[in-house]
């Protein structure tokens, strides 16, 4: 549906240039919600507006639903952007236009009928939730309420490809799930195909299908959601990782740690499990059979896309000599074992 191949930007003053995206390949399959994350001026934004051209990359082209965008006349690219919905952090409403006007004014801009219109307005304003609300003005809404009245003016044409541009960024936290709950059931019913950037990690937890990591404008992972949760491949990808699912290790863990063994130091293990296997008494195991001496230092447990996903810190006192049996054992349960350093004197 969306194919990105080769993209650079380059942005130039007198003084400089930046290098905003440095040969981009992505691909977004047909239905599936995408997501981009990375670290304030890594180019999310950049990248997003090079999907409808309103960046124009400076090399690469830019293919959306069998068109190649970046080789259009602009009268085409006017026709297939119509295609291409797009909802933006602060909602970018007319204050002086109602709810039912906002969402209405791209189709009358499109030469629609009246009829036809008021039919698709009134079919978006259930679909988003705010029917009430359709003779209210962008002031007397929450900001919750702002971001349907976008999302249904970015679904009036019909598009086939919905780009979020930090959606949710302005919003509080339980208001972002609802956003997040509704962009997932439009996916779902319609079909539509979702990009969103975002820095927010529970947006990437919440809904994602796949999700890209992008640093200092170069995608440097690529991933199922899943697997980029459990086995990021790249140092960037774990960092992101370990803040995304808040795996970042207490001041008391960190202080202490050193990164080779001493003579009678301890190995601190970090266990990240997902599936059937987090049901499993592995720590009980570990004990009874093994003899090894377990302290849990840090433990977390989540659902997501509906798969029990965790992460559990020990300190292993290996009185037995059992250490490599206990580590090749969670290894063959398809436990994502690291050993991430030794402590001189345990920790509890």
């Amino acid at each position: 549906m969306i194919k990105l191949s080769g993209i650079e930007k380059i942005y130039s003053t007198h003084k400089a240039s930046v290098t905003a995206l440095k040969n981009i390949h992505l691909e977004v399959s047909a239905g599936e919600i995408f997501g981009v994350i990375g670290k304030s001026g890594a180019g999310k934004s950049t990248l997003i507006r090079c999907v409808n051209l309103l960046e124009r990359p400076d090399k690469g082209s830019v293919i959306v639903d069998g068109k190649k965008l970046t080789l259009l006349s602009e009268n085409a690219l006017r026709q297939a952007r119509r295609n291409i919905g797009m909802i933006f952090q602060h909602f970018n409403l007319l204050s002086s236009k109602t709810v039912f006007e906002n969402i209405a004014l791209p189709m009358r801009l499109a030469g629609i009928s009246e009829q036809e219109i008021k039919k698709r307005v009134l079919s978006l304003l259930d679909l988003t939730h705010i029917a009430d609300k359709q003779h209210q003005y962008p002031k007397q809404l929450s900001g919750g309420q702002k971001q349907r009245v976008a999302i249904a003016r970015a679904l009036a044409s019909e598009p086939k490809v919905l780009l979020c541009d930090e959606a949710t960024s302005a919003l509080d936290p339980q208001t972002t799930r609802t956003i997040l709950s509704l962009l997932k059931e439009i996916n779902q019913r319609l079909g539509l195909t979702i990009l969103l950037i975002t820095h927010e990690m529970e947006v990437v937890k919440q809904i994602c299908d796949r999700v890209a990591l992008l640093e200092q404008g170069q995608l440097v992972e690529e991933a199922d959601i899943l697997k980029f949760l459990t086995t990021p491949k790249t140092m960037q990808g774990k960092n992101f990782v370990n803040a995304l699912m808040r795996q970042e290790l207490s001041p008391v863990i960190k202080n202490r740690l050193i990164s080779e063994p001493k003579p009678h130091a301890l190995p601190i293990v970090k266990i990240t499990f997902h599936g059937v296997a987090a049901a499993e008494p592995i720590i009980f195991h570990l004990i009874e059979n093994i003899r090894l001496e377990i302290n849990i230092l840090q433990a977390q447990i989540e659902l997501i896309k509906n798969e029990t996903i965790g992460t559990m810190i020990i300190e292993i006192n290996d009185k037995k000599n059992g250490l490599e049996e206990g580590l090749t054992y969670l290894k063959n349960k398809g436990l994502q074992v690291e050993v991430i350093g030794y402590v001189e004197h345990a920790l509890v």
